[in-house]
């Protein structure tokens, strides 16, 4: 320094030092900066896993709510429904002072009676998880569709390919309803004739595809009553850990595909079913 006035070289420390003040207070900013947006977006992970894990056990406790009512109204249907209905086709059975007309019609309705004992029976079935699992999958279906055959209602046919394995008791019940919901909505709002449902085992991927002929539809125009079955289908599919997938085009059908890889499956993997899906 002369006269007071710093020289060329020390003027030109002040600038190094300020560079590297400047460039440690700018790296110390960045880290900082990096920090807090590591730190908002393992907050915003955090957030989302907890709400999807909300989600996914809401759907839990609304599947277990149905299955319930299931429960209770198969029950209901097999003991006191059925018993009144046998019992009064019993006593019509012992009405004997009649003239032949009378006969005939008493005889007609202790038929109708008995027809509607065996579809209530049927009904209760399909309603009881006990049976579903006991007869797995692929037999509860395939009564289901001899059922709809013999209803006249839609023509069906059912294929199974590959060499079937159990699924775990919860999977096969919720793979069951899937296939109730997808049945039910193509009688009702398809128009469709024809219904092909198709079971695909591999060692490592099932699929279940229901295919029908009807109408169609426009994926973003849907009414209440079709969207809310595609969406329980979805949100089914998604309480096992198997993706469904739904086309449909109007006047090309709808089909229904839902996917269940095994060795990715999240939920029910032991088999087992206490009445509940907890």
């Amino acid at each position: 320094m002369v006269n007071g006035v710093p020289n060329s070289s020390e003027l030109y420390v002040v600038l190094i030092s300020a560079t590297v003040f400047f460039v440690f207070l700018s790296g110390f900013i960045i880290y900082f900066v990096i920090l807090y947006q590591r730190r908002q977006d393992q907050n915003r992970s955090e957030r989302d896993v907890m709400q999807a894990n909300f989600r996914q056990e809401f759907l839990k406790a609304r599947l277990e709510m149905q299955e319930q009512t299931f429960a209770h109204v198969s029950r209901e249907l097999h003991d006191n429904v059925n018993q009144v209905l046998s019992f009064v086709k019993l006593n019509l059975a012992m009405i004997t002072d009649v003239d032949s007309e009378q006969r005939t019609r008493i005889n007609e309705n202790r038929d109708l009676i008995a027809q509607v004992i065996t579809d209530l029976r049927d009904l209760s079935k399909s309603l009881s998880f006990e049976h579903i699992t006991k007869l797995g999958l692929v037999k509860t279906i395939e009564n289901e569709v001899n059922k709809l055959n013999k209803s006249g209602i839609i023509e069906a046919d059912i294929s199974v390919q590959g060499t079937i394995y159990p699924l775990g008791e919860q999977s096969e019940l919720v793979l069951f309803r899937i296939f109730q919901e997808a049945m039910n909505n193509a009688i009702k709002y398809s128009g469709a004739e024809h219904l092909k449902i198709s079971l695909q085992y591999s060692p490592e991927m099932f699929n279940l595809r229901v295919d029908d002929d009807g109408v169609g539809f426009l994926m973003n125009s849907l009414d209440h009553n079709t969207g809310s079955g595609l969406i329980n289908i979805e949100n089914r599919a998604n309480v096992i850990g198997a993706v469904a997938t739904i086309t449909s085009s109007p006047g090309d059908g709808c089909r229904i595909n839902v996917s269940l890889n095994l060795l990715q499956q999240r939920i029910y993997t032991d088999g087992k079913h206490p009445d509940s899906f907890s």
